[in-house]
């Protein structure tokens, strides 16, 4: 486990790096940090932890020009929506993220044969409830501009380039797309494996 956090560091300051010395003439606008996102079939942590640092890049970062945008715009109320849409998507996308990155120190279940490693357990667990505590909170910025992205103002007027993020925002609207039930979910039950371990000791080995 050291041995992946090691080379997850070492990632993120090739990334930083990188993106200071190499790429910081050409990217600067959010449309061009999301780009660089990519999935898998199969991700790896430091694809993960890549993927997160490109996304919240763009987070940050501003929109570019109307006319550079990932979707024909044609007037305010397009671009308006646009960009509630746009934080909406990326900030889902980082949710995602998250979890995925929890997963790779959560521990499922806590089996009393585990005691002699309870403390490595408890800091992975730890570390694996700080992720899905941040998931947490981009999906609840997810959850904001989608509420921004819903004004009534907007009801008759679609992205149809970005359909899917327009999906999204109607799924969170119904409440078919909730992550949040997802995340609380896992920090109770890492909560309680947390518990199950600091209740062991020599006696119940």
């Amino acid at each position: 486990m050291h041995k992946l956090l090691r080379r997850v560091a070492a990632i993120l300051l090739f990334l930083c790096l990188t993106s200071t010395q190499l790429f910081s003439y050409a990217i600067s606008y959010k449309e061009q940090y999301y780009r660089l996102f990519h999935t898998h079939y199969q991700q790896y942590p430091e694809d993960v932890m890549e993927n997160i640092y490109w996304l919240e890049r763009a987070v940050a970062a501003d929109f570019c020009n109307p006319q550079y945008a990932l979707a024909h715009i044609e007037n305010e109320d397009e671009w308006e929506k646009y960009r509630y849409l746009f934080m909406m998507h990326v900030n889902l996308k980082l949710a995602e993220q998250h979890l995925r990155l929890g997963r790779t120190w959560d521990k499922q279940v806590a089996y009393f044969y585990d005691e002699p490693w309870k403390e490595e357990y408890l800091r992975d667990l730890e570390t694996a409830y700080a992720c899905y505590e941040t998931g947490l909170y981009y999906w609840q910025e997810a959850k904001n501009w989608a509420e921004k992205a819903n004004q009534k103002k907007f009801n008759f007027l679609f992205i149809t380039d970005q359909q899917f993020w327009e999906d999204e925002r109607e799924r969170i609207f119904n409440g078919s797309l909730d992550y949040g039930k997802t995340i609380e979910r896992e920090l109770a039950r890492v909560q309680s494996v947390c518990d199950t371990f600091i209740q062991m000791d020599e006696s119940t080995y």
